[in-house]
């Protein structure tokens, strides 16, 4: 059996190798961690709407009775093209095909001050780290001296104006004005401050003018402070410096201003990356190397309509995932494979109970019905039977509540400091 390697456990990843099932080919799958995590819910993680284990599933448990597959935790080091191989933390993994899934992550341009003080949100453990943060200041609060001292360990700036940006706000937004007040009666919650700051000139820049007027609509009636056309330049831990040379003072700053592909070494004697990324063609192949593919972040794929490449999104990694299975199929039966064409299933996002906006195709919408069909969405997509029941119960009592289950302080989180 030929034997298909795909590095990463994400929507890509995981879902091309359940397409590939029973199939002629052995596939081995290659992650840092055991599990699969549904990386548009780790906001609710970090802001105590829903635990890990709800977002999160084991590999192992989603192949289990495959027998063409197997998993391997391990990092994965570089990569040998020339002897088709991949070298791992725990030895080297022979490929006859190599699929690269691994995604993105946070890209600060440059600025290793703004790296080593803000949270960030793209794995379970930097949602925990947010959460265990938020928690800790809270309770340095009641303690400061001063209602200045007060404010700056309370206040919350958020850099970005995408979906995470906005999800992050409204959610603490929402615990501010409903939450918080209840478990922290000593705490006065008009000293706090949540500020998003967006280098653009509107909200969600890759959605519709409908979407982005209406989030910034629900984001101001929460409470939320938009500064628009502003350039975060520097953040040392206290104080979140901008261009025009104002100032910002708080303890929690959280950067959800931009990505970049998580590339690994080895490839770049015959591949340019662009943006952090590799250019495939319409059957994700990583010219000029007719057995390296790519599908996800990771990915550059450009089509007519999407010139700079389609949307880095959940939806497009799966559909790539899917569609390369399936390609694989046809070449071990001898058909020819089809070219890849990205088909757009709308995007969505959600501003708090009730608020949410949705661009499906010519349709835009806002209000409880989008906030309605991005629930279940989301239901229907996360992995594992559990975790749908999980979720949907957890998000059924925080309706009618407006409660989270905050408090525990299990994990200590310190900053990152900057090396001398």
């Amino acid at each position: 059996m030929k034997n298909i390697v795909i590095i990463g456990a994400g929507f890509g990843g995981l879902n091309m190798a359940k397409k590939l099932e029973k199939s002629v080919y052995q596939v081995t799958l290659l992650d840092r961690n055991n599990f699969h995590t549904f990386q548009p819910l780790l906001y609710q993680v970090a802001t105590g709407g829903l635990e890990p284990g709800n977002i999160a599933y084991p590999v192992r448990r989603t192949f289990r009775k495959v027998p063409n597959f197997s998993f391997r935790m391990c990092n994965v080091e570089r990569i040998n093209h020339k002897e088709k191989k991949v070298i791992t933390s725990i030895g080297d993994i022979h490929y006859d095909y190599l699929v690269l899934a691994q995604g993105s992550h946070t890209n600060f341009f440059g600025n290793d001050e703004i790296e080593a003080n803000s949270l960030t949100l793209k794995t379970v453990s930097d949602a925990l780290d947010f959460r265990s943060n938020l928690m800790q200041n809270l309770e340095r609060a009641i303690n400061a001296i001063s209602k200045d001292e007060q404010e700056e360990i309370v206040n919350v700036a958020i850099v970005g104006g995408g979906p995470a940006g906005l999800e992050m706000a409204g959610a603490i937004a929402e615990m501010k004005n409903y939450v918080l007040p209840k478990d922290y009666p000593e705490i006065d919650f008009k000293l706090m401050h949540v500020v998003l700051f967006e280098a653009g000139d509107k909200l969600l820049g890759n959605m519709s003018a409908y979407a982005s007027e209406k989030a910034l609509e629900y984001l101001t009636k929460l409470g939320v402070e938009i500064r628009l056309n502003t350039h975060v330049k520097n953040y040392d831990g206290k104080k979140v410096v901008l261009a025009d040379g104002s100032t910002f003072n708080t303890d929690t700053l959280m950067w959800t201003a931009g990505v970049k592909g998580n590339v690994i070494q080895g490839l770049e004697d015959v591949v340019a990356l662009k943006g952090g990324r590799y250019t495939v063609d319409e059957y994700n192949h990583i010219t000029p190397l007719k057995d390296v593919f790519a599908i996800g972040d990771i990915a550059i794929q450009v089509e007519e309509d999407y010139p700079h490449g389609v949307p880095m999104l959940a939806t497009t990694a799966i559909q790539q995932g899917e569609h390369l299975a399936q390609n694989f199929i046809k070449v071990a039966q001898e058909v020819k494979p089809i070219a890849y064409k990205y088909h757009n299933k709308g995007v969505m996002a959600t501003i708090g109970r009730n608020k949410a906006v949705a661009d499906i195709g010519k349709f835009h919408f806002g209000g409880i019905g989008a906030w309605f069909l991005w629930m279940g969405v989301h239901i229907y997509s996360l992995v594992g039977f559990r975790n749908k029941v999980a979720s949907l119960l957890n998000w059924t009592l925080s309706y009618f509540n407006y409660d989270r289950p905050l408090g525990l302080i299990i994990r200590k989180y310190s900053k990152r400091k900057l090396k001398e």
